[in-house]
């Protein structure tokens, strides 16, 4: 047991610190679970819950970053909570097996949506192209925008495995931040919503919590520590790394699911 603790207290620092930098601690802290035997329906619950503690390390290390941006932030955290209430009940009634066969597909859409955000023009044209936008125009596109952002929001709730970077790419895509900025209102929605989900798993799921506190504790310390190190690195070529990692767990998960 003492072993199966630190290697858990491992995988979770290594997931933290994913889960701040690129939203995939699922990457990590989900097969973690899984090599000690959890169940995958139980080792998705035990995981979300867990991963509030990543939250809390990395919105307490974003505080620079959320600045002068928090009445946006509100708004997308609200929409992310109605998806996530709605993701959670479909996980908890729909067959175990079922989950698994689409979630490669929303992971390789994300790894797409951020490779392409990427080629975005500077924020001084993007916002002149917005100023010459028709009113119709803007307002289709804020609708997509909020409906994609509650969409996601659903999806973190209904399995949670790389739910960080779905939200990492679609709001790369709809706001015109700088990716530090993203990546704080990523995880602070990422946060809201795995918080919601674990609410409605204490009464309606079975979380295992005994593996909880040392996942936790190294989700904790990792969550911390990400963005800090965001703020220092190359931002191209970390969302270069980002979008492969995302192909290459959408690749991985899409073999252990039909094959």
């Amino acid at each position: 047991m003492v072993l199966i603790f630190i290697f858990l207290m491992i995988a979770g620092f290594a997931a933290g610190l994913l889960a701040s930098i690129a939203g995939l601690a699922s990457l990590v802290s989900y097969p973690a679970l899984l090599a000690i035997g959890v169940p995958p329906v139980i080792a998705n619950v035990t995981n979300t819950t867990a991963l509030i503690f990543s939250g809390i390390g990395a919105t307490a290390s974003s505080l620079k970053e959320l600045r002068g941006h928090y009445k946006k932030l509100l708004t997308f955290v609200a929409l992310s909570l109605i998806g996530s209430v709605g993701g959670s009940i479909l996980l908890l009634v729909a067959p175990a097996s079922s989950f698994e066969k689409v979630v490669p597909f929303f992971i390789l859409a994300a790894g797409i949506l951020l490779f392409l955000s990427g080629r975005k023009k500077d924020v001084h044209t993007a916002k002149l192209k917005s100023a010459h936008a028709t009113p119709q125009h803007r307002w289709w596109v804020s609708l997509i925008s909020l409906t994609g952002i509650v969409l996601v929001g659903a999806y973190t709730g209904y399995f949670g495995a790389a739910g960080g970077v779905i939200f990492l790419a679609i709001l790369s895509v709809i706001t015109d931040d700088k990716f530090t900025v993203v990546n704080a209102m990523k995880n602070v929605i990422a946060f809201a919503g795995n918080l919601i989900a674990t609410i409605i798993f204490i009464f309606k799921s079975h979380i295992d919590w005994l593996y909880v506190v040392p996942l936790g504790f190294g989700l904790l310390l990792g969550g911390y520590t990400g963005p800090i190190i965001v703020r220092h690195v190359n931002i191209h070529l970390l969302r270069a790394l980002i979008s492969l990692a995302a192909f290459g767990l959408a690749g991985y998960l899409f073999v252990t699911a039909y094959f």
